[in-house]
């Protein structure tokens, strides 16, 4: 696995039980004196009963709010799902972020460990998915808002579906909802208030000082009865001595001024207001901090920037220059942030992440437009090294990276080329790392890809830190199983950095070991094996033949050889290595010792079990010794050596060292880490072994459950686990129960790896063993027929594998001309559960 595909575990809490109705998610706020819209709310606010009305009596309920930004259909969804949770007619309200699809997915995922579904440290891609599968069958209601969707086709696959369920979406009319147009939603075009609402609206909001009330038509029409240009003047008035005839003098005054700078001579009503409040807020101590720290906060994401960015040292050294001329702290920011809102500037939500900071979008492009350029870059290039210094203060919590992506996404959409040159800033890099990291594999390859582009005219199509890129778009690829897009990459990069960096260059020699190890995960082993022998010769020419990545490249290469069957060569090269590292680091070196594991596993295959035994006993003695029984390297120690027991027939020893490790993975890690699942699943394989059928079974179903739930249908340890169980049931003569899962893992296996990966045709030969212990001989012989062509097109007529199936396909032909059936074919183990 690639570095980009480091994976948030599970963790050890077991999942707290549900009360129903569950509320997930943060909408904003609705205050006291929100406006329903009785005349231009489609009725919405009365309830989903009323208003989530389906086209048809097959399609599902889902309405769409159309509107530019600023006329209230965000605060109009939040009121839909509070009125859902008032009325009792919903058992769930989901509020989500549907800017992106990273946004999306957090959002899913948050809610599936809502509901008890899955963990929160379950990667959220996986969380997503089982969310989304449970609304598909679930028979509770529920209502999922997606505020913000700017592209229903970017959410392809994120689309709740179901009969019991609605789903409300808020988006601009320059959004592409041509994805969800089969669905027949109800579209609700939501513009600027009645003139009877504004003035509703208008006594609300001044209801506590009715002197403050005279000319409120005449305020609600200079307004253009537009609902945030309408919060932000009720706000000032309410918070001033201003009333609302005073405030219309001081808003006439203000638009002529701004129409005198204005470019298109044109000013809305909501610029004039924003205005005004900034007026007020620059009243508010500190002085000389409200416009500039406004001007940061229009740059980053709508959705809210975490408070820590806005009180970052970065963004007091930025306030410095731009403030009051010296120095701010973080709490003179808090005490801003606290006028800002005060003043209807900003947003603050605590119940977000760590705080989140939201400013409309209206605002923001005010702002954008009338601050100075010099102002604007400055405050760019500050939030840019705000967001890089507070994101190892954030990581690990969801939310708050998630808004931290966010930010650095929606920044670097508006500086442009201000962030690349003349390097890209590091947050451009760790906002998609992250993503990698998150588990969020899809919307990495898509983060990438448009950095990549923004790369090539920022920078040049041959610039490093371009090649370097495009190299982080391929281990996102690969991290995404898409491995012929990975390996067409490195391809493209390797050529590249061969042509303008040369052929000895490390980025070279890099990009040369990716390859390999691409071709390697696909099973083309002998392309594996010859790219690795070229990137082994350069290793040693440039770096020498003891330097540790020569070293390195030469164990990848030994373990490369060991895949493909060729024992003997693996061992040759596993014992030269040995020997060089241990010359130069010592024989008791963490390095030499994971070294000496390698090797025994080669003697392990190679039938040299005695061997492979005493190299095992070795490394098991020195890491208990130097590092306690139960610590992750020893227990991997004590794994190799169960496996070697059980190779060598001695099943009682392996079954008590599989339980030994089992135990202590439980105790260290949790029932539900990786590593103790396939730790279940190295016992549930020995008592395999052992014909112990009725012990083997009950945790391989457990092994398949907990993968599927945490890693996902189409992770690679849920497919092997899923073959594994068909074996088991194979074995026990359940065949009722093996045949249904051996096609699910053909046809898993094909969809995913492809139908030339050598797990893709070992699935096809297990399935065709089962079709004909079933007396299935037809369905068994076409099935041979087919993988042993498709073996000798990708592996060769000498391969193994392609050996065993043309063998197993003369039984069976001999078989059925004869019409025995005692000298049964033989079947080809799945991959194994083990794992170093």
């Amino acid at each position: 696995m690639s570095n980009q595909g480091a994976r948030r575990r599970a963790g050890t809490a077991s999942t707290p039980p549900v009360t129903w109705p569950v509320w997930s998610g943060s909408p904003p706020g609705v205050t006291d004196f929100f406006s329903p819209r009785q005349e231009t709310g489609y009725g919405l606010d009365s309830g989903p009963a009323e208003v989530m009305q389906r086209s048809g009596g097959d399609q599902q309920a889902l309405t769409v709010l159309v509107g530019p930004s600023g006329y209230g259909k965000t605060y109009l969804a939040a009121a839909v799902l509070r009125a859902a949770a008032r009325s009792g007619r919903s058992d769930l309200q989901v509020w989500v972020n549907g800017s992106s699809p990273s946004a999306a997915v957090t959002g899913y995922a948050r809610a599936a460990a809502d509901i008890g579904l899955t963990d929160r440290g379950v990667v959220p891609d996986v969380a997503a998915a089982r969310f989304l599968e449970w609304l598909s069958r679930t028979d509770r209601r529920w209502l999922v808002v997606l505020d913000n969707v700017t592209d229903a086709g970017g959410l392809r696959g994120l689309w709740p579906a179901s009969m019991a369920g609605q789903v409300l979406v808020t988006c601009h009319p320059s959004a592409d909802l041509s994805e969800i147009a089969a669905a027949g939603p109800r579209v609700c075009r939501i513009g600027e208030f009645s003139p009877r609402e504004a003035l509703g609206y208008l006594t609300a909001r001044l209801y506590e000082d009715s002197g403050k009330r005279a000319e409120a038509v005449d305020l609600a029409a200079d307004l253009g009865y537009m609902p945030l240009a309408l919060a932000l003047a009720t706000t000032t008035i309410a918070g001033t001595a201003l009333d609302c005839r005073q405030y219309r003098i001081r808003f006439a005054d203000r638009r002529q001024e701004l129409l005198g700078r204005s470019v298109d001579g044109s000013v809305s009503p909501a610029e004039v207001a924003w205005s005004l409040a900034l007026d007020r807020a620059d009243q508010y101590p500190p002085a000389g901090l409200a416009r500039p720290l406004l001007a940061l906060a229009a740059l980053l994401d709508p959705a809210g920037l975490p408070v820590q960015v806005a009180a970052s040292r970065a963004t007091c050294g930025y306030l410095a220059r731009h403030g009051r001329g010296m120095p701010a702290d973080q709490q003179e920011v808090m005490t801003t942030l606290g006028g800002l809102e005060q003043c209807g500037l900003v947003a603050i939500d605590q119940t977000a992440g760590s705080g989140l900071v939201a400013v409309h979008p209206v605002i923001q492009d005010t702002v954008r437009r009338l601050v100075p350029a010099r102002v604007l870059d400055d405050a760019a290039r500050s939030a840019a090294d705000a967001i890089a210094e507070v994101w190892p203060q954030l990581e690990g919590d969801p939310e708050d990276e998630q808004a931290l992506r966010g930010c650095a996404g929606w920044l670097g959409g508006i500086a442009g080329d201000l962030l690349w040159l003349p390097e890209p800033h590091p947050v451009l890099i760790k906002a998609g790392q992250s993503l990698g990291q998150a588990g969020l594999a899809g919307a990495a390859v898509a983060y990438w890809k448009s950095m990549l582009a923004a790369s090539g005219r920022a920078l040049g199509p041959e610039h490093p830190r371009t090649l370097a890129i495009r190299d982080q778009l391929a281990a996102a690829c690969e991290d995404a199983g898409r491995l012929d897009e990975a390996r067409e990459l490195i391809l493209i990069s390797l050529a590249e950095r061969e042509q303008v960096q040369g052929p000895d260059h490390p980025g070279t020699l890099t990009a040369r070991t990716t390859l390999a190890r691409i071709y390697r995960a696909t099973g083309m082993y002998e392309s594996a094996i010859d790219v690795y022998g070229r990137v082994l010769a350069d290793r040693e020419w440039v770096l020498g033949p003891d330097h540790a990545d020569t070293l390195g490249v030469r164990s990848q290469l030994a373990g490369t050889y060991l895949l493909a069957g060729e024992a003997d060569q693996a061992i040759a090269l596993y014992q030269r290595n040995l020997a060089d590292w241990e010359q130069v680091a010592g024989p008791e070196h963490p390095d030499v010792l994971a070294e000496s594991l390698n090797l025994g596993r080669a003697f392990q295959q190679a039938s040299r079990t005695d061997e492979a035994i005493a190299i095992f006993v070795r490394v098991r003695k020195i890491r208990e010794t130097t590092l306690g029984q139960d610590h992750p390297d020893t227990m991997t120690a004590v794994s190799q050596l169960a496996l070697a027991y059980r190779a060598a027939g001695r099943l009682k020893e392996a079954i008590a060292l599989y339980r030994q490790v089992l135990a202590s993975r439980e105790t260290v890690l949790g029932a539900n880490h990786p590593d103790t699942l396939t730790a279940l699943g190295n016992l549930a394989s020995c008592f395999h072994t052992a014909h112990r059928m009725k012990d083997a079974i009950p945790l391989y179903e457990r092994v398949l459950t907990a993968r599927d739930q945490l890693q996902g249908p189409d992770h690679r340890e849920t497919l092997t686990a899923r073959g594994n169980l068909a074996g088991a049931y194979h074995s026990a003569g359940r065949l009722a129960d093996a045949i249904p899962v051996y096609e699910r893992t053909v046809s898993d296996f094909e969809r995913v790896l492809g139908p030339d990966h050598p797990d893709t045709l070992t699935s096809r030969a297990n399935l065709a063993h089962a079709y004909y212990m079933a007396r299935r001989l037809s369905d068994a012989i076409k099935l041979l027929q087919r993988t042993i062509a498709d073996c000798e097109r990708a592996l060769g007529p000498d391969h193994p594998l392609t050996l065993t199936i043309t063998d197993n396909l003369r039984t069976i032909t001999r078989l059925r001309r004869i019409g025995g059936a005692d000298d049964r074919p033989k079947t080809t183990p799945q991959s194994a559960p083990h794992a170093a």
